[in-house]
């Protein structure tokens, strides 16, 4: 019996469904509990796992394949990358902004960028071939069909009759969004996004299926409820609020989770985000 459906977000290709599980299980059920809400049985909740579509195939040479500078692509890896600078300098005043004179050995715009997020707290940590992946599997989200309809085959396939609640993160809330618009017959549900770039206009925004029109994104019918929670550092949803594009429906809600701020245990520890799933599970009141 599957009442709440997880949906992970970017750069877990070489993970799989119970080791992701194994974090976010204890810290959904720490946020439910901080929120006076019920205690779900591990094997009520199930996660929507496609990371391994991202998986490259196996290939000459040790460990992952390098990518650099020169390997982004055009279009919206390299804007993505420019964006997360532009939000990283915003917050950060150590973070040096696109508008900073370039040093001479790094005349390059994506290097540049490159650089920049790897002194910042958001990016600390990762490495260039890391942020360039993550930009990337955004990319062939929107721009690869087969990779796009496989993601959200695999959310439909985890939903269930007794599913009463999709939390999702990242990339898999733009997945989730537009998997929930091909389940019409599964009325009553809750959706919680958490760190969810879809307001992001130009980048993610305007690529949605269904299509927006006039500014307006499409209500998912099967959604009731929809709560959105962002951390105000949350470099990957750059917009916070999703109400003004989504409508009035969608309850924002924001957070701070710390140094980390787009990780998902911290969201899913937040009291906000356990209010919301168990209001879904009908073991709690709505505050409104």
């Amino acid at each position: 019996m599957t009442r709440v459906v997880l949906v992970h977000g970017i750069a877990q290709e070489v993970k799989g469904p119970e080791t992701l599980l194994t974090d976010w299980y204890p810290a959904l059920s720490d946020g439910l509990a901080l929120a006076a809400g019920p205690r779900v049985a591990r094997e009520e909740v199930s996660m929507a796992f496609y990371g391994d579509i991202f998986r490259p195939a196996g290939h000459r040479g040790l460990g992952a394949p390098e990518l650099d500078a020169s390997d982004v692509h055009e279009g919206l890896e390299r804007e993505l990358l420019l964006q997360w600078w532009q939000s990283a300098s915003d917050l950060e005043t150590r973070v040096a902004g696109p508008t900073a004179q370039a040093r001479l050995r790094t005349p390059h715009l994506v290097q540049r960028a490159l650089n920049a997020l790897s002194h910042s707290s958001f990016f600390a940590g990762l490495s260039e071939r890391m942020m360039i992946s993550s930009a990337r599997q955004v990319r062939r989200y929107f721009s690869e069909p087969e990779v796009r309809a496989g993601i959200q085959d695999r959310i439909a396939r985890r939903v269930t009759p007794d599913t009463k609640v999709i939390v999702a993160h990242s990339l898999g809330t733009v997945a989730a969004y537009e998997a929930l618009h091909a389940l019409p017959d599964c009325p009553g549900l809750t959706l919680v996004t958490l760190g969810s770039p879809l307001a992001v206009r130009n980048l993610v925004f305007e690529r949605l299926a269904p299509r927006p029109s006039d500014g307006h994104a499409r209500w998912p019918a099967p959604v009731e409820h929809w709560t959105n929670i962002a951390d105000t550092g949350d470099v990957v949803a750059l917009a916070k609020e999703l109400a003004p594009l989504f409508g009035d429906g969608v309850r924002d809600r924001r957070v701070h989770n710390g140094a980390r701020a787009h990780d998902v245990r911290p969201y899913l520890t937040a009291r906000e985000t356990g209010q919301a799933i168990a209001e879904a599970l009908g073991d709690a009141a709505d505050p409104r």
